[in-house]
């Protein structure tokens, strides 16, 4: 009897078209078109956590809280102080329209702010090297009672903390999506070994082996997720592109596309779907196939 095994024969063993093919291709692209959108999201958040907490970390804040009479003088002081400060490249005290800016968000553009008795403020910016905090704290303290140093340390870690856990989710979505395509490429390919058991055991009388009639599946399915992940891959990146640009107003809801080198991610999608395909067909082929005696 002769044994059927060879490469390129195997292809023909697998219907080509049918409902496994159309489950297969339609699971690939959307998981594709969501996978995208996960990594867009994930690269996003990369990009705002880390705009936003380097300009934390060189800026400062000096709060000046003291009677009316004597805010200018302690003012002025702390503006010594910071100005003689190594590792401080610039303090400058905001000026009214910029603490009534500040404050519009919450309380209107109508609000008389010299009228309150609001802190003054001073920006503080560091330079490379950095400044002692603790020191200037202190010197602070003894030129102006009134000035509160804030480095922005509790703004800084909690984003720090948010930064990573949407970037764990990020990953595990990305890798609930593939788990998701494994699960129903692996659900198509036994639809499809079962609708094909007497083919099946039809190669068996003629010789083909167990591993020749699952390489068969393996490679029709993998060619298939590759395409629908295409697809997929292709119609989410094409719609990353409309999304609005990131803008000083939009921030995060408008910087989800992609930028740089990064657009050279969506590529890896329909080759990770191909994987996915390859590994999640041969287990259920060879699964199914020691099952059919």
């Amino acid at each position: 009897m002769r044994v059927i095994d060879g490469g390129g024969a195997s292809a023909s063993v697998v219907p080509p078209a049918g409902f496994t093919a159309t489950l297969t291709l339609f699971t690939a692209g959307a998981m594709g078109f969501l996978a995208v959108f996960a990594l867009a999201l994930l690269l996003a958040t990369d990009r705002l956590a880390d705009r936003w907490g380097g300009e934390l970390a060189r800026t400062a804040t000096v709060r000046i809280s003291a009677p009316a009479g004597q805010v200018e003088a302690q003012t002025q002081a702390a503006l010594r102080v910071l100005e003689t400060t190594p590792g401080v490249e610039t303090a400058r005290a905001f000026d009214v329209a910029e603490q009534k800016a500040l404050l519009a968000p919450w309380f209107g553009p109508d609000l008389p702010v010299e009228t309150l008795p609001i802190p003054q403020l001073i920006e503080v910016l560091e330079d490379s090297d950095g400044y002692d905090a603790e020191g200037l704290r202190l010197r602070l303290a003894a030129e102006a009672p009134g000035a509160v140093l804030d480095d922005h340390t509790r703004w800084r870690r909690p984003l720090i903390k948010a930064a990573e856990r949407l970037r764990m989710l990020g990953l595990f979505s990305i890798a609930l999506i593939a788990g998701a395509t494994g699960a129903m490429i692996a659900l198509a390919a036994n639809s499809a070994l079962a609708a094909n058991a007497q083919i099946i055991a039809v190669l068996r009388l003629v010789g083909a082996r167990d591993i020749f009639i699952a390489r068969a599946f393996v490679r029709r399915f993998t060619a298939r997720a590759f395409v629908g992940g295409a697809i997929g891959t292709l119609l989410a990146t094409i719609a990353v592109a409309f999304l609005p640009k990131a803008d000083t107003a939009g921030g995060f809801l408008t910087g989800l596309g992609f930028q740089g080198l990064h657009w050279l991610y969506p590529i890896l999608v329909p080759i990770l779907s191909a994987f996915v395909a390859y590994g999640a067909t041969r287990f259920a082929a060879l699964r199914v196939l020691r099952g059919l005696t």
